[in-house]
């Protein structure tokens, strides 16, 4: 009986073992703020549309947190993949709106609750501030992998700007 529980104990800790090595942990992105918790959206956006109006860009407000790993994976992923950084840098002007612990609650009222659709989430505007989009995360990844694609965002971001 004591050497069944050993061998039992002894797998338990080599399955535990084993997956502790192979198997790839979370990043940890609680170190790597990228949304500003004390900045005032309306701020931000006004501060904005100032400069979009002078360069003739839209604004793309990305809503998050920095608790939200996919709001780390997609902010990464606008400055790694070269289409699309270079779609955001020509016709964009990109504004990281927290939204933790209901931080700028008034812009979120503001453009719809977009919060609503999880985060993160982004929300077009022309250079007026005009809303004209609004698109969740789940619509950018790929169902399977769970990896954002390229031509999925892509497509979303240049059926706005050649519409300009």
């Amino acid at each position: 009986m004591k050497s069944k529980a050993l061998t039992i104990l002894f797998g338990t800790v080599c399955l535990l073992l084993l997956y502790w090595v192979f198997v790839p942990a979370s990043p940890d992105y609680s170190h790597d703020p990228i949304f500003d918790e004390s900045a005032d959206a309306a701020a931000q956006i006004a501060a904005v549309l100032t400069q979009a109006k002078a360069e003739h860009k839209l604004v793309l407000l990305d809503f998050g947190a920095n608790w939200c790993v996919w709001c780390h994976v997609l902010h990464a992923f606008f400055d790694s993949d070269p289409p699309v950084k270079a779609e955001l840098a020509q016709h964009y002007l990109v504004v990281l709106i927290d939204v933790n612990k209901d931080h700028n609650v008034a812009t979120v009222q503001k453009y719809g609750f977009p919060t609503d659709l999880g985060l993160p989430v982004v929300v077009v505007l022309d250079a007026d501030g005009h809303s004209l989009a609004t698109q969740g995360n789940d619509q950018f990844v790929n169902a399977d992998t769970g990896e954002y694609e390229s031509p999925k965002v892509l497509a979303f971001l240049k059926k706005w700007s050649d519409g300009k």
